[in-house]
């Protein structure tokens, strides 16, 4: 995190942070993962090692909907023995029978262990799901080879029956409504091929278990987004705790040093007073920034997430004697991402004019002018000075020596935001940094829904 003095801390308190035990969890597992990494890796030929796919930890909501999966296919086999205890001396081959139901209780039994696994990589999961569409099918088809012709020409029940549909079932719960549906087909075409004839308690069990896959796809993604949702709104109480905190111990400390600095310099007077100056323009853009900080917590909670925040508030608060700031007379929206962003890069460019631009050409100081362009297509942020410019070739020979202020601070901001940043400098006539960031819509539903559960947290 950066110092709080440090213009740059206006996009890193911006940011959600985690919380550190969040933070620890994931420092362990990464720390984790590079030592596997490294010790799988063969020393001779370490350009052959291909990166292995990183097991992804499942939330809540895939946790209990494949628990209640497992609920389900149990219910579904003991149905199933219950339907041939009932009828075994109609079968054929009742031996035959028995050691596919057999088949059936241990495939019940370990894919319970797989899916309950808390951690699994997408490539080993879509495997798994269809060697167990293969196994549903396959029991399917048996039917043909254990039960009568005649039972099965008069529409008998197959070997298997509803436990059939929890392939389909597991299907939705991975891939969504749309691969419920698609498995539901499948196994429909299936349960045709045993039947060899389309008839209507085929076409009712086809929908009936197309509806199914359906539904428990639909409830698992709305599950899903809704637990997002949950850990954002948690992640952004953190966030608010944290500016309060740092406000606090910005108050208490670093503003009133900067004022005993403004003070005792415009005491001493030479040297000193310009000290004086510094430290009280220092002191004035610091104090706005903990001002935001509670505005913007104010605006979390009255009205929701700040989804949309308007950018020419956020460039008003660094505005100050030495900085002008010019614009629409109306609001200029922005997701808060890329509004946060941009004024940080602005921040970081401003701080650029302060220890670069020289006396000025008042001989109080570089001025600085920011110009906020609002356009359909996108929002250009413009930031001039009067300085002395910038030498050619002076940002190539800083970023060759590592010093990567303007293209970190600035131009590596605006471009994460999908953004672009033209400098254009003249010596002795000053500096213009333009920016500019495509205008992203952001539904409105989205802070409505975080709104309600952040409230539900307090």
């Amino acid at each position: 995190m950066s110092a709080p003095g440090d213009p740059s801390s206006a996009a890193a308190l911006s940011q959600d942070p985690q919380p550190q035990s969040l933070q620890s969890t994931q420092s362990l597992q990464s720390a984790q993962s590079l030592q596997s990494a490294q010790n799988v890796q063969s020393p001779q030929s370490p350009q052959n090692s291909q990166p292995q796919p990183q097991p992804q930890e499942r939330g809540a909501v895939d946790t209990a909907m494949w628990r209640a999966l497992g609920f389900f296919r149990s219910l579904a086999l003991l149905y199933a023995i219950a339907r041939f205890a009932a009828s075994y001396d109609h079968y054929a081959h009742t031996g035959g029978a028995i050691a596919i139901l057999f088949t059936m209780a241990v495939w019940t039994a370990w894919t319970g262990i797989v899916y309950h696994r808390p951690t699994t990589t997408r490539r080993a999961l879509l495997a798994f799901l269809a060697t167990d569409f293969a196994v549903g099918a396959a029991s399917v088809l048996s039917t043909d080879l254990v039960d009568t012709a005649a039972r099965i020409d008069a529409g008998a029940l197959t070997l298997p029956t509803v436990w059939s549909a929890a392939p389909v079932i597991a299907v939705a719960i991975a891939l969504g409504w749309r691969g419920g549906v698609a498995a539901a087909a499948l196994m429909g075409c299936v349960d045709l091929l045993e039947r060899g004839a389309l008839s209507q308690d085929l076409i009712h069990n086809i929908v009936l278990m197309g509806l199914t896959g359906a539904a428990v796809g639909y409830v698992t993604e709305l599950g899903r987004t809704a637990e997002l949702t949950l850990v954002r709104a948690q992640r952004l109480e953190a966030a608010t705790r944290e500016r309060q905190r740092l406000a606090r111990d910005i108050h208490d400390g670093v503003l009133q040093v900067l004022a005993l600095v403004q003070r005792r310099g415009a005491e001493i007077g030479g040297a000193g007073r310009d000290l004086g100056r510094m430290a009280g323009e220092q002191e004035l853009a610091l104090r706005s920034l903990v001002n935001s900080w509670h505005q913007v917590d104010q605006v979390d909670q009255d009205a929701g997430d700040p989804v949309d925040l308007d950018l020419s508030a956020l460039l008003g608060r660094l505005a100050g004697p030495r900085v002008t700031l010019a614009g629409p007379g109306t609001a200029v929206p922005l997701p808060s991402p890329v509004a946060r962003e941009v004024a940080a890069a602005v921040a970081a460019a401003l701080d650029n004019v302060r220890r670069h631009g020289g006396p000025g050409a008042d001989g109080l100081g570089a001025r600085a002018w920011i110009l906020v362009e609002d356009e359909p297509e996108g929002v250009t942020v413009t930031v001039r000075d009067d300085g002395p410019g910038i030498p050619e070739g002076r940002l190539e020979e800083a970023r060759g020596t590592g010093r990567l202020g303007v293209a970190h601070s600035i131009q590596g901001r605006v471009q994460d935001v999908g953004g672009r940043v033209d400098v254009v400098s003249i010596p002795g006539q000053g500096t213009e940094v333009e920016m500019w960031v495509p205008r992203l819509p952001v539904p409105r539903a989205a802070a409505s829904s975080v709104s309600a559960l952040r409230k539900a947290l307090r």
